[in-house]
């Protein structure tokens, strides 16, 4: 990759001396071109996430049109609503009613498709791989980083070949497949131990994504079981294990004993200071020496920041880019990032780098979008500040966890709040609608239990789902 990048630069600067692109090559802002012409800068943000897209709708807001040029590079076409990915599995919600449309959310910014892989701070660029495989360079005047996060994957002998994550789509949509197949499989079965091992599911890492997934889909199985003829309910084990004390660890005692409650109801088997020490494809094996027979284990246990964060040059902590208050990356002029790749001192918490969650990333693109606007001459740029509006964890049908404004709740209440949050925070009239009629027609209908199959088995790998491999040297 390294190479291959080397290449298109060389490429690129023997190509300028012959036929010069103003619209590429990066300029401080209010220079002429060569032409006579002001030069209008360029703003590139990359990452299509929360902070990403943030920024670009609080810029558009502020720069007058004009202004700047807008480019936003992302891997895909939308923003996808993370925290609805369980229900995706669990198919409460339907996959492109998560996925909130670019276009749909910006009007006046270019939509680059690819990864961006490189930085150069020198000349001003950075290289973007497109899915065909090619790589391009592109000028910016102002860079914006928020590539958000990956699923981290330790060296755990065969996780890299036998887990499964919970990033994006793709994961979602195949592990609810891979799930129905095994119930499927197990459905066939003649031996009683081939078919339990094919019923047992381990979740690893019991935070939001971990937790609310193994509530649910213990859910959506149970209820599954009536289109299995030859399964019993004790043949089903869902098993959530983390190494810290509790589930939820994250949050206060008291969201995290009313997950607990929920899970025990509904026949999750929770196991405490407890971690994966190997993986095969039949079986996982625990620190504490029981190895399970199964085909299953779901891998949510935390994120690392986007690699392409490392390429920048300057200080990262636990590989988040270091910034100031106000989102810029020090030592680079016209540079500035935000989001779960990050680490954005949160001024109410003694500086202490902010959380990677979505309402952290939401706010922190209000405030790049205001500062960026700030260095061309548009505002005034302001620390980022944060004020915690609580957190929601939703478990499936009547069940969740909230404590909104510090107020602590659970069962429907919570629900209620639960799911008024996520239709508030999907920011699109047309997706909001389509998720309430799924939970609508969820809540009324019977489940339809069939695979899409859209994702081959050889590539569901967190590797390949992620597309972790561009980033190589």
């Amino acid at each position: 990759m390294r190479n291959s990048i080397t290449v298109a630069r060389v490429a690129r600067t023997i190509d300028g001396l012959r036929h010069r692109d103003d619209h590429d090559v990066p300029r401080a802002a209010g220079t002429a071109s060569s032409a006579g012409a002001p030069h209008r800068p360029r703003v590139v943000v990359v990452g299509a996430g929360f902070a990403g897209l943030g920024a670009l709708r609080h810029l558009e807001a502020r720069l007058p049109a004009g202004a700047a040029d807008l480019e936003l590079v992302s891997a895909t076409d939308h923003l996808l609503y993370t925290s609805l990915l369980p229900q995706v599995c669990a198919g409460g919600v339907e996959p492109r009613h998560v996925a909130v449309p670019v276009r749909g959310m910006v009007r006046r910014t270019v939509l680059r498709l690819g990864h961006a892989v490189d930085v150069d701070t020198t000349s001003g660029t950075i290289s973007v791989v497109a899915r065909d495989g090619s790589t391009s360079e592109v000028g910016w005047d102002r860079l914006v980083l928020a590539p958000g996060s990956l699923t981290r994957v330790p060296d755990i002998p065969g996780l890299a070949e036998h887990g499964l994550g919970l990033k994006n789509l793709t994961e979602a949509v195949y592990l609810r497949d891979h799930v129905l197949r095994q119930l499927e499989h197990a459905d066939a079965c003649v031996e009683t131990a081939e078919r339990r091992a094919r019923c047992t599911f381990l979740v690893a890492g019991a935070g939001y994504t971990g937790t609310e997934l193994a509530a649910q889909m213990r859910r959506f199985t149970l209820e599954a079981l009536d289109r299995f003829p030859r399964l019993r309910r004790e043949d089903l084990r869902w098993i959530l294990l983390d190494q810290a004390p509790r589930v939820l660890p994250e949050l206060d005692e008291a969201l995290s004993d009313g997950a607990m409650e929920v899970l025990r109801e509904r026949g999750v088997e929770v196991r405490l200071k407890t971690s994966v020490s190997a993986v095969t494809a039949t079986s996982v094996a625990l620190s504490d020496n029981e190895t399970i027979p199964a085909h299953t284990l779901v891998w949510c246990a935390g994120v690392t920041p986007n690699p392409l964060m490392e390429k920048v040059g300057t200080e990262t902590v636990k590989g988040r880019l270091v910034v100031d208050e106000n989102l810029r990356v020090p030592g680079l002029s016209g540079v500035f990032a935000l989001g779960d790749a990050a680490a954005v001192p949160d001024i109410t918490r003694d500086g202490a780098p902010a959380g990677q969650t979505a309402q952290h990333a939401a706010r922190q693109g209000a405030a790049a979008g205001r500062n960026v606007a700030a260095s061309l001459g548009h505002g005034r740029a302001l620390p980022y500040r944060h004020r915690d509006l609580g957190f929601v964890v939703d478990l499936g049908g009547t069940d969740a966890v909230a404590n909104p404004l510090g107020l602590h709740l659970s069962g429907t209440p919570a629900a209620v709040v639960t799911r008024a949050y996520h239709l508030l925070a999907l920011g699109s009239g047309g997706n909001r609608a389509h998720v309430a009629a799924d939970w609508l027609l969820s809540s009324t209908g019977p489940e339809q239990i069939v695979q899409l199959g859209f994702l081959p088995s050889p590539n569901a790998t967190i590797a390949e789902a992620e597309d972790t491999h561009v980033y190589s040297a």
